[in-house]
């Protein structure tokens, strides 16, 4: 890689980062290596880019003005060299791929294991969010695509997998645990246990839809904790059936009688300007991994 295009990704991905460190281990560089090309970047430019503290870095009012077309160098040779790499045959490659908890514990590990039977070399980068935070770095580019409630936002590319079903979580013991399915209105007759981190909580949609209010006493983004409370008596709760695969509490799990589902996609700012290593695995996700139809 030319050497100005190491300066400028070392840059770049501190900024993303907020930390030299965290930059280094993405690039796979010495904390040192990444600080001292960033010194070198600011030495040939004579400006400062960044504020150095204990809490990490930050942009300088150069810097700001400065990393969009930083960025932006570095978006046009990951173009260039995707097409370098497709006329060369995906030997290797890297897919920065944003994901939240249940499909990273469930989905990922199964679908990597059969993707790198047919492309052993390439490597794997995630960030695990809640839905906002991956929305931000598929914008920014600090990952490829990202796993995503659907619908997300307009200007994404997005892939529909499965419809996923909210599930009411109850105690062993709870006095409805024989019922076929839960009343939506008897979520508002026990303490209940939200799962919800910032925007975008389709638990919160379910309870607007059917204009119900239930007594809400834990708050987290926790799957786990909320079901080691739900197993202590302490309340109920609704959660993903895909997070109540392999679950080690004593819980009983109860379908809606309006049923009520999450989507679940992948989103990508555009698919064309994709490495091939991400429009390969685009590929595999899309063909290979026979995912359920919308609707079933």
């Amino acid at each position: 890689m030319d050497m100005n295009i190491q300066k400028y990704m070392a840059f770049v991905k501190t900024v993303e980062y907020g930390s030299f460190t965290k930059a280094a281990e993405v690039l796979n560089y010495s904390q040192s290596g990444i600080s001292r090309m960033v010194n070198d970047l600011e030495k040939e430019w004579r400006l400062s880019l960044l504020e150095r503290g204990r809490a990490g870095v930050r942009l300088t009012s150069d810097g700001l003005r400065l990393l969009p077309f930083a960025r932006s160098v570095c978006d046009e040779y990951q173009k260039l060299q995707a097409q370098v790499d497709e006329l060369n045959g995906l030997q290797s490659g890297l897919i920065r791929i944003g994901t939240f908890s249940s499909v990273a514990t469930h989905w990922l590990p199964n679908i990597i294991k059969e993707f790198q039977k047919d492309y052993p070399h390439i490597d794997y980068e995630l960030l695990l969010g809640d839905y906002t935070e991956i929305e931000s770095w598929i914008l920014e580019g600090r990952v490829d695509c990202g796993f995503l409630r659907l619908p997300t936002l307009s200007e994404f590319e997005t892939i529909f997998l499965e419809q996923d079903k909210l599930l009411v979580v109850l105690p062993a013991a709870h006095p409805l645990a024989g019922c076929e399915r839960f009343p939506v209105k008897a979520l508002c007759d026990y303490p209940f246990m939200l799962l919800e981190k910032g925007a975008k909580a389709e638990i919160s949609e379910v309870f607007e839809k059917c204009n119900i209010e239930p007594e809400i006493h834990f708050t987290t983004w926790d799957d786990y904790a909320i079901m080691s409370m739900v197993e202590s008596g302490l309340g109920i709760s609704i959660l993903p059936e895909l997070i109540l695969q392999r679950i080690p509490y004593r819980i009983l799990t109860k379908e809606l009688d309006i049923p009520a589902y999450r989507k679940i996609g992948l989103a990508m700012r555009d698919r064309k300007s994709a490495s091939l290593a991400v429009k390969r695995f685009l590929d595999y996700l899309q063909y290979r991994s026979s995912p359920k139809k919308e609707g079933v």
